[in-house]
C-alpha cells in the first residue's frame, strides 16, 4: 500500500459552513495514505473558518479574497503536488472508497489520464433525490462518446479526477468562465485523451436552495451550449445540444410546478 500515487484535492469555497464539514470529513475520512488535500477559501464570514481550523492538521487551507470559483481552483491546482488531481465543491462528498478505487485503477491503466465515476443527486438533508437524473446521464456516461458530450454534459465533476500529466499539459480552468468552467475542462480533456470509467458511485452531488445549478438553470445551459460551440463545427450537433437543453428545462419546469402544488 505504501506505493500508492498521491492524491490531491481542492475544495473550493465560500461562505459554506453549513456543508462544508461533510465535505472534509468524506475526504479526511477515507483514510487513504498518501492525500494532499487543499482548501481555498474566498474569505468567508460564516463559520467556515472555524472548521478549518478544526482540521488544522489534516488540510492546507488558505482564506482570502478570489475573483470567482475558478480563480480559487486554479491557486489550488498550482499548489498541489499530487500524480492524481480533483476538486469537490464544499458542498458536495465523496464516497467512502474513492479515492483507493481511483488509485487502483490508475496503477492498472497506467495509459488513463482523466476518469471518472457514478455520481448521486442528494438534497440538503442528505438524502438522495433526483434518481432518474443520475440514471440519465449514466446511460449516457456508458457511451464514452465525445460526439455525445458535446450535445450533453454526461460527466459528473465530483465524480472526476485528472492525472497530474493531463493538467500540465491542458492547463488550469478558464477564468473566466462561473458557471460551466467543469464542462469546459472535460471538453479540453476529451478531445486530447480517451475517457475511461469507474462503474460504480464515486461522489455524491448536492442541490440546495443556494445552488447555482438551482438559480440559474438556464443560464448554466446556455453557457454550456456556448462552451460546446467552441469545440464543434457540426451545426447538427450544436442544434441536438440546444434541442437537448430546451428539453430538460421543459422537464425541471414541469417537475417545479408539481413539487409546489
Amino acid at each position: 500500500m505504501n506505493n500508492l500515487p498521491k492524491i490531491s484535492i481542492i475544495t473550493p469555497t465560500f461562505n459554506q459552513g453549513q456543508f462544508i464539514e461533510k465535505t472534509i470529513k468524506s475526504v479526511v475520512d477515507q483514510d487513504y495514505p498518501n492525500l494532499e488535500y487543499i482548501i481555498m477559501d474566498g474569505g468567508s464570514t460564516d463559520n467556515t473558518i472555524d472548521i478549518l481550523k478544526k482540521y488544522d492538521s489534516q488540510i492546507i487551507w488558505k482564506s482570502e479574497k478570489d475573483r470567482g470559483q475558478s480563480d480559487a481552483l486554479n491557486k489550488g491546482f498550482r499548489i498541489a503536488t499530487g500524480d492524481i488531481i480533483a476538486f469537490i465543491n464544499s458542498d458536495d462528498i465523496y464516497e467512502p472508497g474513492t479515492f483507493l478505487r481511483v488509485a487502483k485503477y490508475f496503477m492498472k491503466y497506467p495509459q488513463a489520464q482523466w476518469v471518472t465515476g457514478k455520481c448521486k443527486i442528494i438534497n440538503q438533508n442528505g438524502r438522495e433525490i433526483r434518481k432518474f437524473v443520475t440514471a440519465y446521464k449514466n446511460f449516457w456516461l456508458k457511451t464514452k462518446n465525445y460526439n455525445i458530450l458535446l450535445i450533453l454534459d454526461y460527466i459528473s465533476q465530483p465524480a472526476t479526477f485528472w492525472s497530474k500529466e493531463l493538467i500540465e499539459t491542458i492547463g488550469t480552468f478558464n477564468e473566466n468562465l462561473h458557471l460551466t468552467m467543469d464542462y469546459d475542462y472535460s471538453l479540453r480533456a476529451g478531445k486530447k485523451y480517451k475517457l475511461n470509467v469507474i462503474n460504480e458511485c464515486l461522489a455524491n452531488f448536492r442541490i440546495h436552495p443556494a445552488s447555482k445549478s438551482v438559480n440559474n438553470v438556464r443560464e448554466l445551459f446556455n453557457a454550456d451550449r456556448e462552451n460546446a460551440k467552441n469545440f464543434s463545427n457540426s451545426s447538427i450537433l450544436n442544434m441536438l445540444h440546444f434541442l437537448h437543453n430546451e428539453l430538460i428545462i421543459f422537464t425541471y419546469s414541469i417537475l417545479k410546478i408539481k413539487n409546489n402544488k
